[in-house]
């Protein structure tokens, strides 16, 4: 089939390049020129392990083309809009206008027919207006809107969107749901369903999904907290709760709070849908505020592991990004841990393997080096906050004989205790005695 997709940042890029690998004609179209001719180049601007390789085998096989202009958009079956729905200054709800604009734009083009599909994370309503948009545009012409929500992970989006758990298609259109049923239609080897639902549900299946990962962080991070306490540990604990098919072990990895590019603003414009609609969601409002809370608190347990004050210490911290396999640093918990580390008085040293050229302009006094032991060359103590691969095998010998002091402390408990004490070091982690 012919598909077009508008946008091709994370979700629009995964996408176009995973469509065209299933054989269908892809056409992406972003307004950034440099964007496009560096991805005609074969060079793709994010950090996704497999996506380079990807985007070169189906652009060399014509499967897969960039473009500015909307060229041929007359021909397509489906266009996808994958556009930014960043977090509204002001009250925290979507920014939509991005997603308006493209509707604008593409809508005098469309061939009747065409089946105009919303991928990027949208409140509850949007495709609405979508359709009112386009209805406006061209009246009298059959074009169909369809939600079909992103469920992808940042470090292993290419897997999730070729193995997922489920196909979300919001319409109540017999041909729009057959016309997505064909584009999908690779994915029937792996038995991946698909559920169809009505447009308003499908939208909010996405943010209620991330609402609820986000409260299971949230939830264990507080049962982490009192694990310290009381002298418990936190990762059996976690352990013992996901062993229940009820409850399940994903997300139940205590740590420094949650960040990232959908978390953060897709529960702020949950909080914000819930409360035009004249409700609440306080479960998801007390998560969203213990979250930011807990980030910058990390701070205090670096301090306490240094007798009580950073003031006049070196501090390295391993790792910018939110998440490992990727150079998103977007809410990203390092960010506040170093702000406060710095408005306690501490010096901050650096490592990330693909963050540091994103943390720069937020964090310009922090000082960015080439390996976790440069990072650590003088420094009081050894901040994980990351847990990429390369953090999980550090030499300790070397590790020890850079530094100030021998204290780590472990916002990921990627060492064992036992294993920390044997090496010499003061350990520090989460949720455990």
């Amino acid at each position: 089939m012919r598909v077009t997709m508008i946008g091709a940042g994370y979700v629009g890029l995964v996408s176009a390049a995973c469509f065209a690998d299933f054989g269908h004609e892809v056409s992406c179209i972003d307004k950034d020129a440099h964007r496009v001719a560096a991805l005609n180049r074969s060079e793709v601007p994010i950090f996704e392990p497999g996506l380079s390789e990807l985007v070169e085998n189906n652009v060399r096989q014509g499967r897969l083309e960039f473009a500015v202009e909307a060229t041929g958009i007359d021909r397509t079956d489906t266009v996808f809009i994958a556009v930014g729905t960043p977090s509204r200054r002001g009250d925290g709800y979507a920014d939509l206008s991005f997603v308006y604009q493209a509707v604008r734009e593409i809508a005098p083009l469309l061939a009747p027919g065409t089946v105009v599909v919303t991928k990027s994370t949208v409140p509850v309503g949007t495709g609405d207006e979508i359709e009112r948009i386009l209805r406006e545009k061209r009246p009298g012409v059959d074009l169909q809107t369809v939600s079909n929500p992103e469920f992808l992970r940042e470090g292993a989006a290419i897997q999730d969107f070729k193995h997922p758990d489920r196909i979300v298609v919001g319409t109540d259109d017999a041909r729009a749901r057959a016309v997505l049923a064909e584009i999908y239609r690779p994915l029937y080897l792996n038995a991946a369903p698909i559920m169809y639902v009505s447009r308003r549900t499908a939208e909010l299946i996405k943010y209620a999904s991330n609402a609820f990962l986000a409260t299971k962080i949230t939830f264990i991070n507080e049962i982490a907290d009192l694990c310290e306490l009381v002298g418990a540990d936190v990762q059996d604990i976690a352990l013992g709760m996901g062993l229940d098919n009820r409850i399940g072990g994903k997300f139940l990895h205590a740590g420094p709070g949650f960040g990232g590019s959908c978390f953060p603003k897709d529960m702020a414009a949950l909080i914000k849908t819930a409360h035009d609609h004249g409700t609440q969601l306080r479960v998801v409002e007390t998560v969203a505020a213990v979250n930011e809370q807990r980030k910058r608190a990390m701070a205090r347990k670096v301090a306490a592991a240094l007798g009580g004050s950073v003031r006049g210490k070196i501090i390295a911290v391993l790792g910018l990004t939110f998440k490992p396999n990727t150079d998103d640093t977007r809410d990203s918990p390092a960010f506040p841990l170093i702000m406060a580390l710095q408005d306690l008085g501490a010096a901050v040293r650096s490592y990330d393997p693909a963050g540091m050229e994103q943390a720069k302009p937020a964090l310009p006094s922090v000082t960015y080096c080439t390996s976790s032991y440069a990072a650590a060359e003088g420094a009081d103590a050894v901040v994980i906050v990351t847990e990429w691969e390369q953090f999980r095998a550090l030499d300790f010998d070397r590790l020890r004989s850079v530094m100030a002091q021998p204290v780590i402390v472990d916002l990921r408990n990627v060492y064992r205790p036992d294993e920390m004490l044997r090496a010499n070091f003061r350990y520090v982690s989460v949720g455990r005695a």
